[in-house]
């Protein structure tokens, strides 16, 4: 049947044959519980309310959300009514925000209590905007602490879907109509627009549900930590759904004790986000212990989860970690990570060395692997390249960025490209891993050194908590890598221990020259390493190693 390949099957399914299953989420005021079915009815006078408003076909609905059920009823709404969802990191400073909400040009904004502020602010240069919904659990519209003159259309959320009747249908919406979209980082630049289409939203989801990735089956409980604002929250608002799935959202900024709480009263199976949050999370069951018998898994990416900590979790709650890769530009994830049936593995430390990759690349996409002379490597483990990756899920161009569209893909005789960034090795069973980023990777007399590497290994110390590393330059060497590191409260590991820890895995020339003891490594939005802020921060540090010694 030529039917076109849209969210409305999804919303369908959940709301028509699991209409009594929970949905759980921690808002700024509480915890609200309610049924796929009365989900279903709110997101339809959400479309309703949204029409109201002006928005149409074809218009953005700009987000500045947490983790709650309202986001999710908006991550429906728009797309079904034909509009498209753009979501906002509401971390960002205001240049960045301001510059997102302006390219996007996005028509209506619904935003958290604690982003009204952050609107008012940059209200002025938000030509585009004609309304503002705040996404709070009062009618009323909170009051600003902002000193701005401005004269918001502002509304309530819940006012809004009190004032307007459900919508009796949806649409029919064409499967390449734009139905998502976010902007990358922008670690390197003003952040780029990526747009998600119906038809690759589905996709993705589909993907993305299957054994061979996220592996959401009906009876999980879902709790998604990685944010809403960051690439479709790695697509759980969409795969739990597809799968009928029972999800848990764990609110605006919550801590570990929240997590640990909603895993024990909510009997989380599956959750997701990035190394940092699991790390904090172990640190706070040291202390305060903690049920975790219900999680299953937990699936990390932004970055590589520390091998002690993946052991920590098995060992001692019986929680398995799973690599994940992606980025905003393969609408997040884009391989998993699991040992293959036909893998014989010896034993424990084969078993996480092969876990501790990015995996396979999940259903549907391609790849190649390219030096710098544009030849294509070996897959032998060793041999390193820039990753590129091609299929129905990955775009293949940025929103009103030429520039951008010029460098960042390739087209050969089997089409399009997109030139990841990636520097990774890919063994001889296909698993992909990361090395580091192109920008980050440090090349030292010609030979390169993976920086990822080496803050694995260091936080595998027993004494580290965190561990980046950046290059310096060198007059020599052209570059070198120095370790920024993160203590464990009470011990006084020095650069010295950390460089005879190293040198037991690692050649000399791999080790760093320097070691710098910091408070905490800055971190982006989304609870990356932030190198850029890093190498801002120590442009001329005070180290206890002088380079090339």
């Amino acid at each position: 049947m030529a039917t076109d390949l849209t969210l409305r099957p999804f919303f369908w399914r959940a709301t028509n044959l699991f209409p009594e299953k929970e949905v759980v989420s921690r808002t700024h005021q509480g915890q609200t519980r309610y049924t796929y079915g009365e989900f279903g009815e709110r997101v339809r006078r959400l479309a309703s309310a949204l029409e109201a408003l002006g928005v149409e076909s074809g218009d953005r609905v700009g987000t500045l959300g947490w983790n709650h059920h309202r986001h999710f009823e908006a991550y429906y709404a728009a797309p079904l009514m034909g509009a498209q969802l753009h979501t906002v990191n509401l971390l960002l400073h205001d240049d960045h925000v301001e510059h997102i909400v302006t390219d996007a040009a996005d028509d209506v904004l619904l935003v958290d209590p604690d982003a009204v502020d952050t609107v008012e602010r940059l209200w002025d240069a938000f030509d585009s905007v004609e309304a503002v919904v705040v996404m709070g659990d009062e009618d009323a519209v909170p009051d600003s602490d902002s000193d701005s003159d401005a004269d918001l259309p502002i509304y309530g959320y819940e006012s809004l879907l009190d004032d307007h009747d459900p919508v009796d249908s949806w649409p029919g919406v064409d499967e390449d109509a734009p139905a998502g979209m976010c902007y990358t980082s922008g670690t390197t630049g003003k952040p780029k627009g990526v747009e998600y289409t119906q038809k690759m939203i589905y996709s993705h989801a589909m993907m993305a549900a299957t054994p061979a990735a996220q592996n959401v089956d009906e009876d999980d409980v879902v709790m998604p930590v990685v944010p809403m604002f960051h690439v479709n929250a790695w697509e759980f608002p969409y795969t739990v759904t597809l799968a009928g799935a029972k999800p848990v959202f764990p609110g605006p900024s919550p801590d570990s004790e929240d997590l640990v709480r909603l895993i024990e009263e909510e009997g989380v199976t599956l959750t997701a986000g990035v190394p940092t949050v699991w790390i904090d999370l172990l640190d706070y069951l040291d202390e305060h212990g903690g049920d975790l018998s219900s999680l299953e898994r937990i699936i990390v990416g932004g970055s590589a989860a520390p091998r002690q900590v993946m052991r920590r979790f098995e060992d001692e709650y019986g929680v398995k970690m799973e690599h994940a890769w992606g980025m905003t530009e393969t609408m997040s994830i884009g391989s998993m990570s699991r040992p293959k049936s036909t893998m014989d593995l010896d034993g424990d430390g084969e078993s996480y060395e092969v876990r501790s990759k990015q995996g396979l690349l999940s259903p549907g996409l391609e790849m190649k692997v390219v030096d710098d002379d544009g030849e294509e490597v070996p897959w032998d483990g060793e041999s390193f390249g820039e990753l590129y990756v091609r299929g129905p899920t990955v775009v293949d161009e940025y929103f009103e960025r030429p520039e951008a569209n010029e460098t960042d893909f390739e087209d050969d005789e089997g089409g399009r490209w997109l030139k990841t960034g990636d520097v990774v090795t890919v063994d001889e069973n296909g698993y992909i891993e990361i090395v580091d980023r192109a920008k980050d990777v440090i090349k030292s007399g010609g030979e390169w050194i993976s920086s990822i590497e080496l803050e694995n290994e260091l936080m595998g110390h027993e004494d580290v908590v965190e561990a980046a590393v950046v290059s310096v330059s060198h007059e020599r060497w052209q570059e070198r890598p120095l370790a920024c590191v993160v203590r464990k409260e009470g011990t006084d590991v020095d650069a010295e221990d950390l460089r005879e820890f190293l040198a037991d895995d690692y050649p000399k020339w791999w080790l760093p020259d320097n070691v710098l003891f910091i408070e905490e490594v800055p971190k982006t939005a989304t609870g990356k390493f932030d190198k850029k802020q890093l190498r801002e921060d120590i442009e001329d540090p005070d180290l206890p190693y002088t380079p090339g010694e």
